[in-house]
């Protein structure tokens, strides 16, 4: 008898893994249905040649974010006037990137072997995501393979519009503050200590400002290093720590208790939940599958832990509204939406109205945050030079007066 390995969802929200023993998929499904299991993924156990081939998917490249972007648009494209076949061989052809052109001949090759697309993709996992694949394979399904792909090549192509704010509205004001940090730090261990020898002959007391500047400019040189090596320990047992997911949870909860981050965590992972689930259930997959693929996708693992507990709900016969409602994490404005949608029959389209405004904020948001934070940091860094400025400026003017009376 054949054998599957799977990996479920258990009653309580967790996941399992593990081997069941069954004829084919369907026999294997409805085993692990009776032990109330809801499989993820269910593949057929490998042994020998599988084997060999698994280990050659581990290795199989990545095709990044925008790698994928960007063939998922040339495909939904190319396949609306051509062939599947001809229109993955062309895409290769173009590539100039070996890796893509590598996975691209993969798939191309599965495919001649007369193998579903979704199927041909399975076998290059590292470059085609679970959630990729199952919302491929539901357009096969369902006979609108072109219209999915498009949908998908505008849901990547939001979602690295979205990552670039991201990052554009975090690289300013970290180099900025680097820069901040730079400038004071070399004036408090090369500026300060020249200046301070010049008052080593006074005989007068310094003023406190000055002496506590020279106290801290003086363990900085002392201790400097000795920081730098506790602040690298550190950093290296939280990077540690975040593999373990007890800890991750912790964080990742203590992230969304923050005024300002919370909020925009939320915003992010509560649109990227209702885009996708809105894709997913436009191309034919039911709300439970969806939900169950789409939480591993969520990058919070308090909100990932949410959509599980969503799905599990949603299984027992729970509504997706009411079961979002109740892990008490998502926008309300979210909630307000899928509930509407259900009760109009239109969820699909209000998950997507949502995902649309819940972005908009994240935008007007980051845009006011960024333009208060870089004068906030300006105004910083200069109250810092000033009180070192100030600093060497007290005992020059201290001598001028001595001097004068």
């Amino acid at each position: 008898m054949a054998a599957f390995d799977y990996l479920a969802l258990d009653a309580a929200g967790g996941t399992r893994r593990g081997r069941v023993a069954a004829p084919d998929e369907a026999t294997a499904r409805a085993a692990l249905d009776r032990r109330k299991l809801l499989p993820l993924e269910l593949a057929p156990a490998a042994t020998g040649r599988a084997k060999t081939e698994a280990v050659a998917r581990v290795r199989a490249p990545r095709l990044g974010a925008k790698g994928l972007a960007l063939v998922t648009r040339q495909l939904s494209t190319l396949i609306a006037v051509s062939p599947l076949e001809e229109a993955i061989r062309t895409i290769a052809l173009q590539s100039e990137r070996a890796p893509v052109k590598r996975v691209l001949e993969g798939v191309h090759a599965s495919v001649l072997e007369g193998q579903r697309l979704s199927d041909a993709m399975a076998r290059q996992p590292r470059a085609f995501p679970p959630l990729y694949r199952a919302m491929v394979a539901a357009g096969e399904t369902s006979g609108a393979l072109p219209q999915v792909l498009d949908r998908l090549a505008d849901h990547l192509e939001r979602q690295e519009q979205v990552r670039g704010k991201v990052i554009t509205a975090l690289v300013y004001p970290a180099v900025l503050s680097v820069v901040a940090v730079g400038v004071i730090v070399a004036l408090m261990t090369f500026v300060v200590p020249k200046v301070v020898d010049q008052f080593a002959d006074m005989n007068q007391t310094l003023p406190l400002l000055t002496r506590m500047v020279i106290g801290v400019s003086e363990a900085m040189r002392a201790w400097g290093w000795l920081a730098l090596i506790v602040a690298g320990l550190g950093v290296a047992a939280f990077v540690f720590g975040l593999r373990r997911e007890d800890f991750r949870l912790k964080v990742d909860a203590g992230l969304l208790r923050l005024p300002v981050v919370g909020r925009l965590i939320r915003d992010l992972n509560g649109a990227a939940m209702a885009r996708t689930l809105s894709i997913m259930l436009s191309s034919g997959l039911p709300v439970l599958e969806g939900l169950t693929i789409t939480g591993r996708t969520v990058e919070n693992r308090v909100l990932r832990d949410a959509v599980v507990r969503m799905a599990v709900s949603v299984r027992e016969g729970g509504g997706l509204s009411a079961a979002m409602r109740r892990t008490e994490v998502f926008p309300p404005l979210l909630v307000y939406m899928a509930a509407s949608g259900e009760s109009s029959g239109r969820l699909e389209t209000m998950l997507d109205r949502a995902a649309d405004y819940l972005e908009r904020e994240f935008n007007t948001f980051t845009a006011v945050m960024l333009s208060l934070l870089e004068p906030a940091i300006i105004v910083v860094m200069g109250g810092v030079v000033a009180l070192i400025i100030l600093s060497i400026l007290l005992p020059i003017l201290q001598i001028n007066t001595l001097a004068m009376g």
